[in-house]
Formats: structure tokens, sequence, C-alpha cells
């Protein structure tokens, strides 16, 4: 059916020897039979709105050849090759990638205008650069900018003011429509864009965010433009513009433009303080599918951009639904069967009133084992069926029996974790469903030649772990330097992890291990020998101020205990640990090899440990063979270098 808005411009339709079609627009009546001005105006206007839809072409065409090329140098990339092909590769070839990337690293890895942006690489805001670079240009590329006064019929003396900010206004209208689908995109959990790069779906968050300002921006704009236009340009006054805001189409423009203020208001930080997070998330997911609807109705002509959007947001909740119903679709041995069950989670609590009370939970699943660095969204019905949080497990997915062992460490501060802190005092397990596993697996990143560093701090341990776990049971590498430097409040606080250290205590010397621990609210220590745990056991929560004896440090197997440095002065204060020391104190002391740096903690640590790893990369000497030069940050966000 043909799509026309005959009072739009005024067209006579009747006259017409033909209607000519416009993708994404009204019909237009061929040969113009209005005056010399509305046709020079109707000129623009279709040619400008082709040229939009071109454009809008060209963006997602760029895109999606930024995707493929993505695949093509990933491949090419790929640490899987087999010995055989990787050993072809040209010495040459591989030192220049290597150069790149850390010539990239030093310059892109750092924060970027952290009082606009919040904690975000100059990568990710390069990236927005660009995009917006591309919307600036083609929101204004092939419009004619002209007035036009035409008479209007039946009426002498009243004149219509045609001008050029009409053509804009809908250019940036159909830019904003053709950019829905991708803020689609850029906020699945289950991202296609996450199968196509590699790099988990929270990397994109910045940019969805960042996006949706621009849309609401562009549609601001939109809806601005053509209330001047109406209400302004067009005569006679109030009658034109009267009769254009009552039209269906205009009503739910309106509409779809209050549901974009509110997705606006809401996303703020000042939104999200106010209402909760989430309050925020739910409401962000109703008011996107009633906005889609709106659009829809408002200029149905380009419902080519909003099946898409639509499409892909079911497709993301689908694949939620299924991916948890696998993992608790089990047999049921009571009645015989399938069926979907929770895992029982066993809790403990150790109390910390001051800070927020940590909780380990441990479950058993029947499931396929999940890759180390990845996370689960864990919900415990007994406190909302509602709410879904994601937590990094702190141990190896190891297959025992058809199932694998789970272990979490929570930090109960408020909402939901509160929640189940408050449980754990009257029951020692609690179900949880889980859904997962989301995020990039880490495992490229432990070739042998790679130096490790893991850094983190209070329970951003979980992430780090499985690092230093799987290391333990590889071949031991006698060049490969691996360091776990670990801040936490107190020296109690060991307890969290207390067999996982002990394990990694007892594969000090295979793997070369130095284990670095700093409490920083204990007591300061006169020097950090004085701080070593007695006899080796990094899970005493006291520690005597007295240095090991040689005997106490043989006892546990290892020829130098690890030790615990305290950092603070009392209990209200604290000092944090000299990472710029630290980093490049390990950098420098490397045999050979690069050194990925595996880190998760407090956002003002990651800020500046993106400082200290770029300013550890050196592109120019990596290209001379100098591999320490080569140096990777993988953190939680995983925006891997």
């Amino acid at each position: 059916m043909p799509f026309t808005l005959d009072a739009r411009h005024i067209q006579n339709m009747s006259a017409a020897t033909a209607i000519e079609p416009h993708w994404g627009y009204a019909d237009r009546a061929v040969p113009c039979t209005n005056d010399a001005g509305s046709c020079a105006y109707l000129d623009d206007v279709y040619s400008s709105h082709d040229r939009g839809m071109l454009y809008s072409g060209i963006l997602w065409c760029v895109i999606g050849a930024i995707l493929l090329l993505w695949v093509v140098l990933n491949q090419s990339n790929a640490p899987t090759l087999s010995p055989s092909l990787a050993s072809t590769e040209p010495a040459g070839l591989v030192r220049a990638r290597r150069a790149v990337r850390a010539l990239a690293c030093k310059y892109l890895l750092p924060d970027a205008a952290r009082l606009v942006f919040g904690r975000t690489t100059r990568l990710q805001v390069l990236t927005l650069a660009l995009l917006v670079g591309y919307l600036l240009v083609f929101s204004f590329v092939g419009i004619v900018y002209h007035t036009w006064v035409t008479p209007v019929s039946d009426m002498p003396g009243v004149y219509n003011t045609r001008d050029s900010i009409g053509p804009w206004s809908d250019r940036v209208g159909t830019l904003a429509y053709a950019l829905t689908p991708l803020s689609v995109l850029l906020s699945s959990r289950e991202s296609f864009l996450s199968v196509i790069t590699g790099l988990p779906y929270q990397s994109f968050n910045f940019l969805h965010r960042w996006l949706g300002y621009i849309i609401f921006v562009q549609s601001s704009l939109h809806t601005i433009g053509w209330c001047v236009v109406e209400l302004r340009l067009y005569q006679p006054q109030p009658t034109v513009g009267l009769e254009w805001v009552t039209q269906t189409y205009i009503i739910w423009g309106i509409v779809a433009m209050i549901l974009l203020l509110l997705m606006f208001a809401l996303s703020t930080p000042w939104g999200i303080r106010l209402t909760g997070y989430e309050t925020f998330r739910k409401l962000h997911y109703v008011l996107a599918m009633v906005y889609i609807g709106a659009c829809w109705a408002h200029w149905k002509a380009l419902k080519c951009f909003m099946w898409p959007s639509l499409i892909f947001w079911f497709l993301d909740r689908g694949a939620r639904l299924v991916r948890t119903a696998l993992l608790h679709y089990h047999p049921d041995h009571t009645g015989g069967g399938l069926a979907l069950k929770p895992a029982a989670a066993s809790i403990t609590r150790f109390p910390d009133p001051e800070h927020g009370d940590v909780l380990r939970l441990n479950l058993e699943n029947g499931q396929d084992p999940w890759d180390v660095g990845q996370h689960y969204y864990l919900c415990f019905p007994k406190s909302s069926v509602w709410q879904s949080h994601p937590f990094t497990p702190l141990n190896l997915p190891v297959v025992k029996n058809g199932t694998v062992q789970h272990s979490y460490l929570l930090r109960a501060k408020g909402g939901e974790t509160k929640k189940i802190a408050n449980l754990a005092i009257e029951s020692k397990s609690t179900p949880v469903i889980l859904t997962g596993a989301y995020g990039e697996s880490i495992a490229t990143h432990l070739t042998p030649s790679t130096n490790i560093l893991c850094i983190a701090g209070g329970t951003g341990i979980t992430y780090v772990l499985p690092v230093l776990l799987g290391l333990a049971r590889q071949p031991p590498s006698p060049d490969r330097k691996v360091e776990l430097i670990w801040a936490i409040r107190h020296t109690a606080n060991t307890e969290w992890i207390e067999a996982e250290l002990d394990l990694l205590q007892k594969a000090r010397n295979t793997l070369n291990l130095e284990i670095r621990i700093f409490a920083t609210r204990d007591a300061t220590s006169k020097t950090p020998s004085e701080a070593s745990i007695e006899n080796c056991n990094l899970t005493v929560p006291k520690i005597e101020e007295k240095a090991p004896i040689e005997s106490e440090a043989s006892c546990c197997g290892c020829d130098k205990p690890a030790s615990v440095e305290r950092l603070g002065g009392s209990e209200d204060s604290s000092r944090h640990p000299d990472l710029p020391r630290l980093v490049s104190s390990f950098v420098g002391d490397t045999v050979r090899g690069p050194t990925s740096v595996f880190a998760s903690g407090p956002g003002g640590m990651i800020s500046d440990l993106r400082d200290i790893v770029a300013s550890c990369n050196d592109g120019p000497k990596v290209w001379k063979g100098q591999e320490r030069f080569d140096v990777r940050l993988v953190c939680d966000d995983r925006l891997e270098w």
C-alpha cells in the first residue's frame, strides 16, 4: 500500500500522472502542479530524504565492514593456530603486530575525560567520536539551504515560509531511526556483537549509553525543527498548527518523545540513584519497547529500522530463558523424568559490620564447564525472582561425576545481597538460579611465554584466582614470572579463600609465584618481612609481630613464606599499595616474554592500572625485539589489549 500524506506537502494527487515512491517517506505526485517555490522546496525535501536513507545504509555498511574486518583480524591473530602453522608465520609480522598493539595500548588505554565520560578508555571515546563525526557530517550534507516564500491557496496575501529546516529535521530523524537497532544490539546480554568481536557484552555498555544520548538529541532537534515549521513558518496560525498537532502520527511522535525523555532522565547518574538500579533497569526495558512501538506508529514508512530492533530484543530475552532452562533442566529423582530445579547453595558468612558481611556460596550443578574469566548471573528466589546479579566463580570449572562446583564471594552492602546476608543468619543454604556463562575466555592470555601479574582488590580476587589455579595445573615454564597482589582491608579477610590460598602456597615454587597481600586497614607494620604469616599459612587471621623462623618457613615446603604488608595506620584510615612501583618492578624483572596483567577491583584501581599499564608499553622497543614492553591489561570490563 502506498504511503501518502497529502496534507503535509499540499500535493495535488488527483492531478498527478504518476506516483513516485520514496523508500521511508511519503509518495510523491509527479509532475508537481504547485507554484514554483513549493515545487523547488519539494525537490529539496525528497532529494534530501533519499540521501538520508543512503547515508543510513552507508552507516550500516561501514559497521558491517568493520565487524567483518574484526573477524578476519581475530582469525589471523588467533593463538589457537596449530604449532606447524604458527611456526611458519614470519617473525617480522609477529613483531609488527605486537608493536602496533603496544603503541595503541600506550595511547588508547588510559581513561579519557573522566569528568564527562566516567571511567572509560580513550579507545571507547575515540569510537564514539568517529560515530559522532559521521553523524555530524551526514546530518548536513546534500541539503539545499534556501528559503522559499510561497502563497497560501485561496488566501490572498498570506504566505508560507518554506525553509531547509524541514529537510534537515527529517534527516536527523531518519538517522535517529537508523541508530535504534544498533542501540538495542549494544545493550543485549546475549550479544551478537560479542559473537563477532569476541568482546563481552559489558564492553558495549558505554557506547549504548552514549548512543542513547545521541538519539535523544537527534529526536529533540527533529521535534523542535518541525514545531518551528508547523507552528510558526506555515500560515495561517493557529489553524495550521492545531490541524497538524492533532494528526495521529504527530500524537504518536509526541508519545515517543516523552518516552525518550523519561529514558534519558532515568539513565543519568541522578536518575539511577533516585530510583535504584534495579528499578531503572526494569523501567528501561518497558519504556524502550513502548518507545519502539510509538516510533513505528509515528512514521511507519521507517519500520525497516523498528523490525530489527524488536527482533534483537526478543532474541536476547528468549536466549536468556533458554540458557537458564539448560542449566537447571535436570532429572527429577523423586517423581522420575526431568524438571526445572534451582541449585542448592551452601552459605558461609564472614561478618563485617563496618563494610558489609562477605558471603561465600558453594553449589554444584549438572552442566558443561565454563571458561576461566566468564561470569554468571545469580537469582535468589527466596529473596526476589525479579532480580539477578553478575558474579564470577572463584574456582576452576572441573566436571566431577557429571556436576561442576561453583564458588562465589558476595559482599552484602545493601539491596539484594543484604537480604541474602540476613537469610544466612537463619539458614546455611539457599536456592540459586543461574544464567550464563557470559564474557570472554581469558585462557588465550595464559601462553607459556607470557608473564602473569594478578592484581585484585577485596572480593575482586574471584576474577584473578582461577587464573592462578589454572596455571598451577599447567606444565611449569621456567622463565615465566607469576605474581599475585591482593589488597584487602584486614588480614582476617584471607579466610574467604582459605583452601584456594593453601593450594597456591603449595604450588609457589613450581609456578615461580610470589604472593603479596596488603592489609590496608590493619596497623602499619615496620617492614613487609615482619608481617610474614607464620608457618606459611596464609589464612591465619592474626599475625604475630615477628619474622618467620627458617624451620617455620620450610615446614610447608616453600623456601620463602608469603607476606602480608599492613598499610593502615588505624581502623578509620588506610593506604593503598604502590601500584606504579609494583607493576613497573614486575615488568622490569621479567626474563623474557610479554606480560598480561589481570585485574579486578574498585573503579579507581582499574583506572590507575590503565595509566600504569599504558606507560609500560613501548611500540618501537617491541619492534626491536624487547617483548617485555608489550604489556596487556585484562580486567573486569574485559577491554582486551
